[in-house]
């Protein structure tokens, strides 16, 4: 398959070498000059737990190469699209154009209604996903971080296409195992208020790196998390009809708290995910809790959590989102 990543952020850049290394040709778009500055070559650090349990670590530099313009006459099978959840409506508007024959794997967070986010967009070309790793690219400019053996794809209440079927082929022979959720939907703004949760605590503390291994800021996290399940209720969802929707939230704290303390100061797979980022000025963790806040506030739901949070990502001059 020819699989155009769009971009060169950490997931486009992790999961392109994951399908590179399984025969597939990986191209990433980047905008125009940008290719001279990223240099030919990625330098990789990465634990690939796919095969292993604790991983395998990698550390290459790897060849990569990159194309500045894209035409409608292309012939990629695939473009993933993995962008941050405010950049996805500019990142579609580009894209549909050029989308030409290729499916486009909507593979991130999203927070608005999925088929709005996605703008213009053909919908029967679209397949959506999201992915397992993490990381961050260092002063250095190495990428540092973690890929998991799971990758999430789901459907918006329709039956898979042969599209979504052959995207779901490629990442199964890239030796990923794959789980579906079939309201792909709800799955989505759970995961996004559980980001909101734990970048809470993770910025008042300086980086979500400084969270790991602390009981005590991740009890504050689990209680956050807890506060916003009724933000999901008032947007409609019902979280019965999600298997384990919640569930981390609604667990006594005195349980989960000390067993996520444990998993991100010695999981090696989570420890690596959650040191990468480090980044204190990173603004996709505000832009979560922005987001999310700015939510609860006008469908009337309580966040006192989150907003005793909001100095900390509250766009500066304003100490609002």
């Amino acid at each position: 398959m020819k699989i155009l990543m769009f971009g060169r952020g950490v997931i486009a850049t992790v999961y392109g070498w994951a399908l590179q290394r399984a025969g597939h040709d990986i191209e990433f778009y980047v905008r125009p000059g940008r290719a001279a500055t990223y240099g030919d070559a990625v330098d990789l650090d990465l634990l690939d737990t796919r095969r292993r349990v604790w991983g395998q670590r990698v550390v290459e530099k790897w060849p990569v190469r990159y194309r500045e313009a894209l035409e409608p006459d292309h012939d990629f099978d695939l473009i993933v699209l993995s962008v941050q959840h405010y950049r996805l409506a500019e990142a579609a508007a580009f894209l549909s154009p050029r989308v030409g024959q290729a499916t486009v794997l909507v593979f991130g967070n999203i927070w608005s209604e999925p088929l709005a986010a996605i703008g213009a967009l053909p919908v029967d070309q679209v397949a959506w996903g999201f992915p397992q790793a993490g990381g961050g690219f260092g002063e250095d400019g190495v990428l540092r971080g973690a890929l998991l053996p799971l990758v999430i794809f789901g459907t918006l209440g329709q039956p898979r296409t042969d599209r979504e079927r052959a995207v779901r082929q490629a990442f199964r022979e890239a030796g990923f195992r794959l789980r579906e959720q079939p309201d792909f939907r709800g799955w989505l703004w759970i995961h996004f208020v559980s980001d909101a949760a734990l970048h809470s605590q993770g910025l008042r503390l300086g980086s979500l790196a400084k969270l790991a291994g602390s009981t005590g800021d991740f009890r504050e996290a689990l209680l956050a998390g807890r506060e916003l399940l009724p933000l999901l209720e008032a947007r409609g969802l019902d979280l019965r009809r999600h298997r384990g929707g919640g569930l981390l939230f609604r667990a006594p704290t005195w349980l989960t708290a000390p067993a996520l303390a444990w998993l991100t100061a010695h999981a090696a797979p989570v420890r690596v995910n959650f040191a990468a980022h480090s980044d204190p000025d990173a603004e996709e963790p505000r832009e979560v809790c922005r987001d999310t806040l700015a939510e609860a506030r006008r469908l009337g739901v309580a966040a006192p959590r989150l907003e005793t949070a909001e100095p900390s990502f509250a766009r500066e001059g304003t100490g609002r989102v």
